[in-house]
Formats: structure tokens, sequence, C-alpha cells
């Protein structure tokens, strides 16, 4: 088991604040004006970045005193003593901040060019300038003012905040403090750092973000819901390092790689952390020196809008298309079907594979709502592995779950299997292909939508975090060859249904998407016509997260490449 130093890894990499506790989220970016004032205020902020340690949390009754050894926290504790020299704890933050910078950032801030011609080309691009690659072309003039007029005032940093929430769905009070924290830091560097205006259509200071929440026995609570109503956030990637023993053995299952024996195992820790072997077992090239690449990572910072009003009815439309070719009489089952065929999982995020019909999806919560009652620990355990534990061997071609739905696109698992289709379980490869290509999500909603009255215009999407190792190897080949192009799911020049560009231009065909069926039944396809555009970009950027060795190595202007 790889022992990380969880120190020196800012924290947003390990953990999914959106998940642990923080359904609240703000993001800032800065532009630097004087290299030196810079620094000073990389130095000022270091101290208050949320690192990857293991906190305690008092929410859930977590003792404020630990030590690895219980009989030592035991003995310190019987002497009434809160503090004692050699034990650290860190209590779980209000807000947690993180910060990282574009290529340009680096530059501002002065980093050695030796160091900084280490850096990848795409990164070094940054985002625009692979706009035609990620099939953001049609949508730049579309982006918020804070990316249309980056090259007067360039993004060079990004300071992110994670905050947890009251019992009525506001954020923390400690949210506006932090803010205003850092308005006066920016103040303070005398015109040294400028935090930047120009999100969404009020060119706020800051993009603001909230889980969707629901309502509690009248307190808000968050859901793992985005703003088409499904449910997201299943199946993130899990490497070598990242959790103990007996978490990584429970996270593994579905979130790992698959071996050949069909067994699953924690992800090469390279793939998402520099200085660590990746799954080709290799320590790949960085830049210089080693200690300001080390624990460090790439991250895509990216705006997606979402046409709630489109999504929903084009589901409504094809669901009635769909009830009459099949015989459905009932419209929700033909609605929900044709969304869950899209997706890869119902709306609630039960995947195809383990419910392949309405029927089955029926019964699977039916069983789920009879252990809660019972409490069968076992039985709600075993039913939490179905949503992540399921291959594709089972579904060659796609009758149960769509070979080109939007979950088998993110991650194809076994399905690109050289020895795929064969009968003898030796020639079997796992996810080998898929290892390379996976990526950390992180992120929140922002904006709220009104069911009763949604509107594509209004302001409300994700903002979409990809934090990987190589933005070209990882990232950018998940965007390009698996959402915004078929051939390896042989379908063409198909997309993604859900994220892929269906702009047909002036000239293209209209975006389509087709249902299978049984290969051997008699039934024929249902194919989904004029598939709409539900996703547009509105800016991002590429960014390095430095460990906290790097961040203190910018912050002091010590960086040496020799």
């Amino acid at each position: 088991m790889r022992e990380l130093d969880l120190a020196d890894i800012q924290g947003g990499i390990l953990r999914a604040y959106g998940r642990l506790g923080f359904p609240k989220g703000r993001s800032f970016f800065l532009s630097v004006h004087d290299g030196l004032k810079g620094r000073r205020f990389v130095e000022h902020l270091r101290p208050h970045v949320t690192t990857a340690a293991r906190w305690v949390d008092p929410k859930r009754g977590e003792p404020l005193l630990r030590t690895r050894h219980p009989k030592v926290t035991d003995a310190i504790r019987a002497q009434g003593v809160d503090d004692y020299p050699g034990v650290v704890q860190l209590v779980k933050p209000k807000v947690a901040i993180n910060v990282a910078f574009t290529f340009l950032g680096l530059l501002a801030l002065e980093v050695p060019t030796r160091t900084l011609r280490g850096m990848p080309d795409e990164f070094i691009d940054g985002m625009e300038k692979r706009a035609a690659m990620l099939g953001d072309t049609p949508w730049l003039d579309k982006r918020d003012a804070i990316w249309r007029q980056a090259r007067e005032k360039p993004v060079h940093i990004l300071v992110s905040m994670n905050a947890e929430m009251d019992d009525g769905g506001a954020p923390v009070p400690e949210l506006e403090a932090r803010t205003q924290w850092l308005i006066g830091l920016c103040a303070a560097s005398e015109g040294g750092v400028e935090l930047l205006s120009g999100h969404g259509p009020t060119q706020a200071q800051y993009q603001d973000m909230s889980a969707v929440l629901r309502d509690d026995a009248g307190k808000a609570a968050p859901t793992n819901k985005e703003h088409f109503g499904l449910s997201d956030g299943f199946g993130d990637p899990v490497f070598v390092g990242q959790y103990g023993p007996k978490a990584v053995a429970i996270k593994q299952i579905g979130g790992g790689k698959l071996l050949p024996d069909q067994t699953w195992a924690p992800i090469a820790t390279g793939e998402f952390l520099l200085g660590h072997p990746d799954e080709a077992q290799e320590i790949p090239g960085a830049a210089m020196p080693l200690e300001f690449s080390r624990n460090g990572t790439f991250m895509a910072y990216r705006k997606l809008h979402e046409n709630t009003a489109s999504f929903a009815s084009y589901i409504k439309a094809q669901g009635e298309t769909y009830a009459s070719v099949a015989g459905l009489a009932d419209l929700d089952e033909a609605q929900a079907t044709i969304s869950a065929k899209l997706v890869g999982r119902w709306n609630d995020g039960v995947p195809l594979m383990a419910a392949p019909t309405f029927q089955d999806w029926q019964a699977f919560n039916a069983d789920l709502a009879a252990a809660q009652k019972a409490g069968d620990k076992a039985k709600l355990a075993a039913i939490a592995f179905k949503y992540v534990d399921f291959i594709y061997r089972p579904d060659p071609d796609g009758a149960t779950c769509p070979v080109t739905a939007h979950l088998r696109r993110m991650n194809t698992r076994d399905m690109l299997d050289p020895h795929f289709t064969s009968a003898k379980p030796k020639d079997w490869m796992g996810s080998a292909l898929n290892n390379r290509r996976r990526i950390l999500r992180r992120g929140l909603p922002y904006g709220s939508v009104d069911g009763a009255d949604a509107a594509d215009d209004a302001e409300h999407g994700i903002v979409f975090l990809a934090v990987c190792a190589s933005l070209f190897r990882q990232f950018e080949f998940v965007q390009q060859q698996w959402l915004q192009y078929g051939l390896d799911f042989n379908a063409g020049s198909d997309t993604c249904p859900i994220v892929g560009n269906h702009d047909p231009g002036e000239k293209g065909p209209a975006a389509k998407f087709v249902i299978a069926t049984d290969p051997n039944g008699t039934d024929a396809p249902f194919i989904c016509e004029r598939v709409p555009q539900f996703v547009e970009p509105r800016g991002g950027d590429y960014f390095f997260v430095p460990s906290m060795t790097a961040l203190r190595m910018i912050g002091m202007g010590i960086v040496d490449p020799t």
C-alpha cells in the first residue's frame, strides 16, 4: 500500500468536497500585475490552503483528540489535557480553500523559464487554443465575460472555496467572511493582484455554486442531482494511496481498474498525481525540479450551461414517440426509459446494467425501500455495490445500455478489451485500455431551475473540474475521441447524447442517438432524431494544482530548476 504525503497534497484532489459536507462553493479568478507582489500574495494565502491530511469531524461525533494509539489517547483524555506535545489534530474546516495556476499565471509569478518549458504543451496553450479539439468552437462567443476578456485581463490564479451550509440552505457565515478576507488580501497587494469580475449575466466577482437542495423535514438537504434532474457522482476513480486499506477494499469495486481475472484494484497513483508511477509503471517526465511537480496535478475548469427546457421537452417528445412504437400505455415509463438510455442510468442513478427495464428499476427500488425499512445493513451494502459494480461484457451490442450512452463513453470499463467478445476468460484483459483515460470529477452545480417554468436562457449548469496527471492523454482524449466522436463505439461521428456537440452547422446532419435492441430479436432499433444541444460551454481554462511544497516555492520565489 503506497503511503502518500497527505499534508503535501491539496485537499480538492483527493476529496470530492460536494459529497463530504461542503455543498456550497465559490470560484475566484485573479490576475497578477506584479511578480513580486503576486508572490507575496501567494505566500500570505498558502497557510490557509486546505490539504488532504486527515481531519476529524465533530458533527459526526468524532473525538477532537486522537492519536494513532487509542490507549495513549485515553490516557491523555483522562488527565483532562486539551493539548499535548506531539499530538497533531486537524478539525474539519467550515470552508475548504484550494489554489491553482494557469501557465500564464506561473509566468507572471516569474517561475523560471527552465521550469516552465517542462510543462506539457496543452497546459501552455490553454483551453481557448484547444477549442477545436474540445468541440468548443461554436460556443466561444457565449463564454462569460471573464473568459472573453482574457487577452486584456488574463486569468492567472484560481482560488476555490467550498463551504458547509445551515439548515435553511444558506452557506455558513464563514464563507462570506473568507470572501471578504480574500478581497482584502488582493487590496493589500497594492495593485499586485486583481480580483477579476465577469461571471454570468451580472458580471459577478465570483462564480457561485450550490448543490441542488431538497426539503428534509423542514431542513434543506443537499442532493447528488444536477439541473436535468439526473443523479450524478457515481464511480469516481479510486487510486493507490487515496484511502486506507479498509476503505479502498470497498471503494475500488467499480471505481478502480478491472483486472483480467475480473477482480477490482485501485488505479496507479501516477494517473492522478505527478511524480508517482502510472499505469505504464513509469514516472513521466515533468517540470523541474522534481519537487515542483511531485504531488501536484492538472485540472480542466469548465463552466457548462444546461439547456434544461430543451432537455425536458425532448425527453417528453421522444417518450411519446417511443410509447407509440413500443405499444406502451404509460408515458412516464416511456420518458424515463428514453432518459435512461441516453444517460446509461435511471434518473436516480441506478445503472441500466443493474436494472435493464422500467419494471426492473421499480423492483430494484422496492428492494431498496424494504431493506431501508428493515434496517438490513447487509442487503443495503449489496444494493449499494450494484450502482458501481458492473461491466459491459454481458451487453456487447448495447441492447441493455446503448454503447454510445453518456455513462458508457465516460468510462468504457471492459468494453475496449481487444478480447471483449471472447468466450475464453484466460484471454480477457479487463479495463487495461481504459485505465489510462480516467479522470477525477469534481465541481458543483450553479444557478437554479424553476421546475414549473424551465428556461434554456436562465443561468444554471455545472462547474465541472476534471483532475488528472495528463490533460492531453486523459481529459482531452475522452473529450475529443469518446464524447465528440463515436468511432471507438462503431458509431461513426455520433457524439455523446448528453454533453456532446450537436450543433449541425450550416450543412451538417442533425445529431441522432440509436437505442439498440436484441440483435437476435425482431424489434427494430429506436432512433432518437435531431438531438438538440443540451450542454454549452461557458468558458474555462487549464490549471496546475501544485503541492504545498511547490506552492511555498512559488510564493517565496525559490524555484531552482537546476
